[in-house]
């Protein structure tokens, strides 16, 4: 979707011009919005642990502050799915950022007074992650209600390298310039743009909440939106595999630092230059997002999805092959292209096949799968590197990376088509 291109109704009938603008104009605040709070989720979840190695040196401790961020997705997604299908989902937004915003700022003053701790960065860790089900979600469950399905691939695409670029690309290069002039300098920034997030998010205007008919509790909700997913084979597999997937990058990202960061590292890299290693996986997210339909018509939904288990692979398990910067940017950029392509595939399709009233509650429950194995993932990550050190944690989690192409078994195109008959249906 363009500026200036118009919407269409689901059934592909010009809707009236001033819509269309309203529309339009809603689309690319969000797209605002959303680039301005990844920019600042990606410079804190950079930043955090740049801090933590100044109180610790134990790769536990360091993983703990990834587990604490990833945490609330275990205990949160849920009920978060639930109220963003019970309240206005820009509202939800709304809050989930000043929310962040409040922690992050706090956090930089105790900082800047000599009060930080490890303890202190997991509080704010974990309070952030928790807004995160909220904001993420509720993001998520909005796009449907501004653009009609068959422009989702496409809104995604743009909506996801907005995304990716802040939060991956310009956000850990700039974490590590920020956090290299101040620990407290590299914490206000982010609530700063949290803060004018809220602003982007307040111009977008609009009501978003879907109509519901009679009362339920939160837990028929939750339970609810679970069936449907549990049911639905297609997506329970897109959701396990992701899983895996999120699994084994958490695992090695909780304990990268510590491989790359520093004249004893395997690696050897500065503070900023670590940022720019990052910054490769990110350039290929990027460039994925605004190709991911190319990639689609060339490979098949199917094919590009199993293609892209292989690449992220090859994310994790390169750097027990090779410490040369270079090898590991160039395997984290070709990765990232594929990856995101995943990404926009996916998540379109989970959007064409479920329907409005449950979106928030599927999206919830497929995020349970997907980012609940994060914390355990990078808890994973810092138990194995201190049984059997750094390198062997990126030759295991390359490995069972591998393992995941068992579930393309399920994920054909036959099958995605099929789901697509049965929601139009």
């Amino acid at each position: 979707m363009t500026v200036g291109e118009p919407l269409q109704t689901t059934d592909s009938v010009a809707v009236s011009r001033p819509a269309a603008d309203r529309h339009e104009a809603r689309y690319w605040r969000l797209w605002s919005a959303s680039a301005v709070s990844n920019l600042a989720d990606g410079i804190v979840k950079i930043g955090l642990p740049l801090v933590a190695i100044r109180y610790t040196s134990s790769p536990a401790l360091v993983a703990g502050v990834a587990v604490a961020f990833s945490l609330p997705w275990l205990f949160f997604a849920l009920p978060a799915g639930a109220l963003v299908d019970r309240l206005d989902r820009r509202r939800v937004m709304l809050g989930a950022n000043s929310l962040r915003a409040v922690l992050v700022g706090a956090l930089a003053l105790a900082v800047a007074l000599n009060a930080g701790s490890i303890w202190l960065l997991y509080v704010v860790a974990f309070g952030a992650g928790v807004a995160e089900t909220l904001y993420d979600t509720s993001a998520q469950s909005i796009l449907p209600q501004l653009v009609p399905r068959e422009s989702l691939p496409r809104a995604n695409g743009w909506l996801n390298a907005a995304e990716r670029t802040a939060n991956q690309f310009i956000g850990p290069p700039l974490a590590g310039f920020l956090v290299a002039g101040g620990a407290a300098v590299g914490l206000a920034g982010p609530a700063g743009l949290w803060a004018v997030a809220v602003g982007a998010l307040f111009l977008m205007g609009g009501r978003f909440r879907v109509e519901r008919e009679g009362r339920t509790s939160l837990r028929a909700d939750i339970a609810e939106g679970l069936r449907f997913l549990w049911r639905h084979r297609l997506l329970r597999t897109l959701a396990v595999m992701i899983g895996g997937i999120n699994f084994t990058q958490s695992a090695i990202f909780a304990v990268l630092v510590l491989y790359a960061v520093g004249p004893g590292s395997a690696i050897g890299l500065t503070e900023p230059g670590y940022g720019l290693l990052l910054t490769a996986l990110a350039g290929g997210i990027v460039l994925g997002s605004l190709v991911a339909a190319r990639i689609e018509r060339w490979l098949g939904r199917a094919r590009a999805l199993g293609v892209s288990v292989v690449a992220s692979a090859g994310i994790v398990g390169v750097p027990a092959l090779s410490t040369n910067s270079l090898v590991v940017g160039a395997a984290f950029f070709v990765g990232g292209i594929l990856v995101a392509a995943w990404d926009v595939i996916t998540v379109s399709l989970r959007q064409r096949v479920t329907p409005d009233r449950l979106l928030g509650r599927v999206n919830s429950g497929y995020r349970l799968l997907a980012w609940g194995s994060l914390p355990l993932g990078a808890a994973a990550g810092g138990l194995l590197a201190e049984l059997f050190g750094l390198r062997a944690v990126f030759a295991i989690m390359g490995v069972l990376s591998l393992g995941l192409l068992l579930g393309m078994l399920r994920v054909t195109d036959a099958a995605i088509r099929s789901a697509e008959r049965d929601a139009a249906s």
